[in-house]
């Protein structure tokens, strides 16, 4: 086997072993030629041709290729943890690489590889095409609403004489101007001196040290200055040099479509108009009910009913109140639309089923699903379930699991990508999560109808209050084709947005509020239900990175919004980072816990706060846990009301301090954060202290655990015993609200 993708996996971040790179070369330089092949290929050559502008005779080179370590999906795919040496050397024998000759303007080339085995036999791939672009000015690429900061002379694009691949530009960047936006963004509110881009990656863990992000937007805030910000209004990939190369500019390079126009939309005035004005052009989200604002429990291993009802039972013991139950291991892992154990006939057109259609045995995982939603429903509590938008394919599938496969083919509901002969073929996942897996295109009305009539009696009979729609990033490949005939590039970032709205109209349709719980997400993703920061070791960097994500996220239009309180992924937490970070999530808008899967070892690592005070032996994680959810619980009906106000007036709900005090240095360099109109907030983000320093903006402040009037303007130390972090009141904060900390 040889085998060549000009494009590569679609990994936005490495370069496979197999594809060209870059896929569009530049003119004057050159293009390396890769393959992959079998252990039994001792040799490979590449035929390179040459077109002059204009035709004439090809020149011909042929080159040797040079063996190289495998890479594969930003992964070196050599090495001991494969299962076998014979697949290992399979690896570390099959990457073959070549630079290409030096490439020119408006030259046609072409290439093919020809691989010889060790028993002589030759084998050739198919032809391959590419012509190589220059950078050339085009003023009229970029079309621009609103006061244009588009430095004059500066606006190229990327044309390789066929098409056009990207377009460059220039904004000016004044001296104390600071950038900041971008979607979630982990590392750091300010994003000044940086780089960073606008692609929708699934970062497992360590997404501040990577600056990767699940959920992107090309939309940026400039503060500091007299205001004002812009949206590259563009659904692909756009890259921004915020001042890095030049402290008095922002570069920004974007992909286009053939045509190579890129439309640029400015905003003036403080912050809140700024994210107005963005709002107004990509929509903006719809109140969802007082309910989410309660505590939400969750845990990978919570894989039976029992255990579920036991851990809410838990919940009563303890006192502590829970709103809502998010249960992830619940489905066959096979179709995620049966519950586990659960008897049905299969539907062999892949079509929907009813409550009716199953028989739950009495010693299965679920033996009454509906019974226990509405024991939960009696107990106050709501009922998400987990999905992934994708149809598993490893292990081979059977059953309903075969019959959804082979009816999304027939129905054609399917991403696609080009098949090696010419045509399309069904597109396989190409990430490491659910490897092969079949995609349905939810940004297709049809096709999203087909996919979620599946999980309608989830919903309608068994009384399912919301979605976890957790996995909107497998999409990868600028090549793919979705339903409408548009491509990766363009579509695959749109991907979750429509992923989350599917379930949304899922919900409503059936009488339900639109709550879908994702982790990925892009512009318009606003209008789209409640999300969180995705997956995180149980670390201080961690809890740090998810308060900058929050904030970030929430300047860029995002209302509902939480995280994984103090990380849900290895060893649990020490009950000091557990209770600073329940702390912090009191004032978030979504509060909620949640834990990896263990394979059930022991000892357990959920976070469950009776679990947490089990494994550190800290007497205090139990009460001071039960305190913070019960003023979580009296806070509701003021998140409420400030959500219902953000909705109508786009300031934010939990808001960086830069909306209020834009023309502050510092309300860009901390992490604290306004929730609402009236209440400051300040998480404790180091171990081992009880003050902690609070930069208070001007005015005058109350301490709403003392009483106390603060004057502000000026960095205070605050009492932070373990049972509280420092929160502020502004000056007219009703006395009501004031009360609920007493």
């Amino acid at each position: 086997m040889i085998r060549h993708r000009p494009s590569g996996s679609g990994h936005p971040y490495s370069v496979d072993t197999e594809q060209r790179w870059p896929v569009v070369p530049e003119a004057g330089g050159s293009a390396t030629l890769g393959v992959r092949a079998d252990a039994s290929v001792d040799g490979v050559t590449v035929e390179f041709e040459r077109t002059a502008d204009g035709g004439g005779a090809a020149e011909t080179v042929e080159l040797p290729l040079e063996r190289v370590a495998t890479t594969s999906r930003g992964r070196v795919t050599d090495g001991g943890h494969l299962a076998s040496a014979q697949a290992r050397l399979a690896r570390a024998v099959g990457g073959w690489q070549v630079t290409s000759p030096e490439l020119t303007s408006g030259a046609e080339y072409r290439y093919r590889f020809t691989a010889r085995h060790e028993d002589g036999r030759l084998e050739r791939t198919r032809w391959f095409e590419f012509r190589a672009a220059v950078w050339r000015p085009a003023a009229d690429a970029i079309v621009t609403s609103g006061d244009s900061r588009v430095v004059l002379g500066s606006v190229r694009v990327f044309d390789d004489g066929a098409r056009i691949h990207r377009v460059r530009f220039s904004l000016r960047l004044a001296e104390g101007e600071r950038v900041t936006g971008f979607g979630e963004r982990y590392d750091a509110l300010d994003h000044t001196g940086t780089e960073l881009d606008s692609v929708v990656f699934e970062q497992y863990k360590s997404q501040g040290a990577e600056r990767k992000t699940y959920l992107p937007m090309p939309f940026a805030h400039v503060v500091g200055g007299s205001g004002w910000g812009f949206h590259v209004d563009t659904s692909r990939r756009v890259w921004f040099d915020l001042g890095a190369a030049d402290p008095a500019l922002i570069e920004v390079e974007a992909q286009t479509g053939p045509d190579g126009e890129l439309t640029v939309r400015f905003f003036d005035g403080d912050p809140t108009a700024v994210l107005r004005g963005f709002l107004d052009g990509v929509g903006r989200a719809e109140e969802l009910p007082d309910w989410v604002f309660r505590l939400w429990a969750s845990g990978n291993e919570w894989n039976t009913q029992a255990e579920v009802m036991r851990q809410m039972d838990l919940h009563r013991e303890h006192d502590i109140p829970v709103g809502s139950v998010v249960i992830e291991a619940w489905s066959d892992e096979s179709t995620f639309t049966a519950f586990r154990d659960a008897r049905y006939a299969v539907s062999e057109g892949g079509g929907p089923h009813r409550l009716a259609d199953f028989d739950f045995p009495a010693d299965g995982a679920w033996p009454d699903p509906k019974g226990m939603t509405d024991e939960l429903h009696a107990r106050d509590i709501k009922l998400h379930l987990w999905q992934i938008p994708l149809i598993k394919m490893r292990p081979h599938p059977a059953g309903q699991a075969a019959a959804d496969a082979s009816g999304a083919i027939r129905e054609g509901v399917l991403i696609e990508e080009p098949s090696p002969g010419g045509g399309t073929r069904p597109y396989r996942n190409r990430g490491w999560w659910f490897p092969l897996a079949l995609m349905p295109d939810l940004t297709d009305e049809r096709a999203a109808a087909w996919w979620t009539e599946k999980r309608r009696y989830l919903v309608e009979e068994v009384g399912v209050d919301g979605f976890k729609t957790d996995g909107g990033e497998h999409a990868w490949g600028d090549e793919l084709v979705y339903l409408d005939g548009r491509r990766g590039d363009e579509k695959n970032n749109t991907f979750p947005v429509a992923y989350a709205a599917a379930y949304g109209e899922l919900l409503r349709s059936s009488g339900k509020a639109p709550v879908t719980f994702s982790r990925a997400g892009f512009t318009g993703s606003q209008a789209h239900g409640a999300f969180w920061a995705g997956d995180e070791n149980s670390t201080w960097d961690a809890f740090r990175w998810s308060v900058n994500a929050g904030l970030s996220a929430a300047a860029s239009g995002i209302v509902y919004w939480g995280w994984d309180i103090a990380g849900f992924s290895g060893d649990i937490p020490d009950a000091e980072l557990y209770l600073r970070a329940t702390a912090a999530s009191v004032f978030m808008p979504i509060m909620q816990y949640h834990s990896e899967f263990n394979h059930h070892r022991t000892p357990s690592r959920d976070r469950t706060p009776w679990n947490i005070a089990v494994r550190t032996g800290d007497g205090q994680v139990i009460p001071v846990f039960r305190e913070l959810v019960r003023l979580r619980e009296r806070l509701v009906p003021y998140l409420a009301a400030s959500a219902a106000e953000t909705v109508r007036t786009d300031l934010p709900l939990m808001r960086p301090l830069f909306f209020d005090h834009p023309a502050d240095p510092a309300a860009l360099s901390g992490t604290s954060w306004m929730l609402g109109r009236h209440l400051l907030v300040a998480p404790v983000l180091e171990p081992g202290v009880r003050t902690w320093p609070v930069t208070l903006p001007a005015g005058e402040w109350i301490d709403v655990w003392t009483g106390d009037t603060v004057a502000g303007g000026r960095t205070v130390e605050v009492e932070a015993p373990l049972e509280r972090i420092p929160v502020f009141a502004t000056a007219d904060a009703p006395a009501e609200l004031l009360a609920l900390f007493r």
